[in-house]
């Protein structure tokens, strides 16, 4: 159990998502999950880095997964102890139905903080729920782009910005940048070039070849 308040920890359960079948069928199921709430991914964090992620819900234990959270416990002589929903992820929606049910999670995570004494607690949803307000407070502001890929190509770059876009898609044509998959040492030495090079830009650590072999 998480929460040690009577009125909520009777409403609390908590799962170890690698191990309970539960977590992963939930996900497949939930519209609000994503890449970051997979088995993989969480099985990634805990090789590469030894992050063991948890899942605090109100579902009973032996139910079906109506909800969850899912964070992982950083240690760090720098940084100090918190749990994180999740590292390295660009975003990790709280899989919950309203605002009564976030609020009790949130609730259960402010004893823990408490009661742990954690350094903080990091959530990077996308939804702004309420209760996130008068819990939490936003310490970085972030902006998720999303493209709808069902028109066609030509509706497509259309609709997109005629110099930011449209431009650099018309160079990259002009200067045959060319396009390839594979999973051999090479195509991972270039992918993770890539990224050190975008994180570098970011001011982030990118993440090493071990958890890139992990997803793959």
């Amino acid at each position: 159990m998480i929460a040690t308040d009577p009125k909520t920890a009777s409403a609390l359960n908590c799962i170890q998502p690698l191990e309970d079948p539960q977590w992963s069928e939930f996900v497949k199921r939930n519209p609000r999950s994503s890449v970051f709430h997979t088995v993989g991914w969480l099985e990634a964090l805990r090789r590469t880095y030894g992050y063991k992620p948890i899942v605090i819900t109100t579902s009973p234990a032996g139910r079906e997964l109506q909800n969850g959270l899912v964070l992982c416990q950083v240690n760090s002589w720098l940084t100090g102890r918190r749990l994180v929903s999740l590292p390295f992820a660009d975003h990790c929606e709280p899989l919950v139905h309203d605002a009564d049910e976030l609020t009790v999670l949130l609730s259960a995570l402010e004893e823990r903080l408490a009661r742990e004494q954690l350094r903080y607690i990091e959530l990077r949803p996308m939804t702004a729920f309420a209760p996130l307000a008068d819990h939490c407070q936003s310490t970085y502001k972030h902006y998720l782009h999303q493209i709808d890929l069902a028109p066609s190509l030509g509706k497509l770059f259309v609709n997109c910005h005629k110099n930011s876009t449209q431009r650099k898609i018309r160079r990259a044509e002009r200067e045959r940048l060319a396009y390839d998959e594979g999973r051999s040492k090479s195509h991972l030495d270039i992918f993770c070039q890539l990224q050190l090079l975008t994180r570098r830009r970011h001011q982030a650590p990118p993440p090493t070849k071990k958890m890139v072999r992990q997803l793959n």
